[in-house]
């Protein structure tokens, strides 16, 4: 199933809550982080340690992750995804520290070839510092559906490089390589913008009832993928594999055609 990439959002997808409320709220520092919300940027106020994490180490921020509640299906079925051969990915708006320590402690970080998400890293003091994906003061990525420090498909052309592709560079790595089917998926609003991007052919599977769900209720005619929607972590795993299962039939039939096409070719047929 090698040309099959399925990519996940984190928050309310792979885990059950948002990571940020939640490490916010277990830590005590929800007054103050409400506070200060109106006058500052999500993301930098997830790097002022008060506000965050009310002073407290790095290590026990790491415990309030280990504790995030997960629905014991979905653990199982990235790793059938994974076991099946699929091409598995993060695209998420939380940040590179929380998502890695919480799929490392649930055992399926070697399931995902790749991470897309908010950087951290521990300065001297030993104290967790998160950093937008993009620089959107001074390189905002011009996409109007997405919060400004991260699109999950393009971005403007006043970035350089590669800095803010997301969804876009994975589809045209994995077309290079010969991969042709995605499947995504998501619960927010952050996720529309890369549905949109997705061909006949891909599939996105919306959390039922969630911001994602209700954008592609209202914009039907601009989604070209196939819509598949699930509500928790049990229809999640039903979902998916049937999908995975779909896609890899379609694929099979897709190169047995070729091969046909080629056979035909050789021995002179029209």
């Amino acid at each position: 199933m090698a040309g099959i990439v399925v990519v996940f959002d984190f928050d309310k997808t792979i885990i059950d809550l948002d990571s940020d409320n939640w490490v916010v709220d277990e830590l005590g520092a929800t007054d103050l982080f409400n506070q200060l919300l109106p006058t500052v940027p999500w993301n930098a106020l997830m790097d002022d340690e008060e506000a965050s994490f009310a002073g407290k180490s790095i290590e026990d921020v790491a415990e309030v992750l280990k504790r995030a509640p997960i629905h014991p299906r979905v653990v199982p079925a990235i790793k059938a995804a994974h076991a099946m051969g699929c091409d598995l990915r993060i695209v998420s708006d939380a940040n590179r520290f929380f998502i890695e320590t919480i799929v490392e402690h649930i055992g399926i970080k070697d399931c995902f070839s790749e991470i897309n998400t908010n950087p951290t890293r521990v300065d001297e003091e030993g104290r967790l510092r998160i950093f937008p994906y993009i620089d959107f003061h001074s390189s905002p990525h011009g996409c109007d559906l997405c919060p400004p420090n991260m699109c999950k498909y393009h971005s403007s052309h006043m970035l350089s490089g590669e800095q803010g592709l997301i969804l876009e560079r994975i589809q045209a790595s994995v077309s290079a390589e010969g991969k042709k089917k995605f499947i995504y998926l998501g619960d927010g609003s952050g996720d529309f913008c890369p549905s949109l991007k997705l061909g006949e052919g891909d599939y996105v599977m919306p959390r039922k009832n969630y911001p994602l769900w209700d954008l592609i209720c209202k914009n039907r005619d601009h989604v070209k993928a196939e819509i598949h929607e699930w509500s928790d972590g049990e229809e999640l795993e039903r979902v998916l594999l049937r999908v995975t299962s779909m896609a890899s039939m379609e694929e099979s039939s897709s190169e047995l055609f070729s091969v046909d096409c080629k056979f035909e070719k050789v021995n002179g047929c029209p």
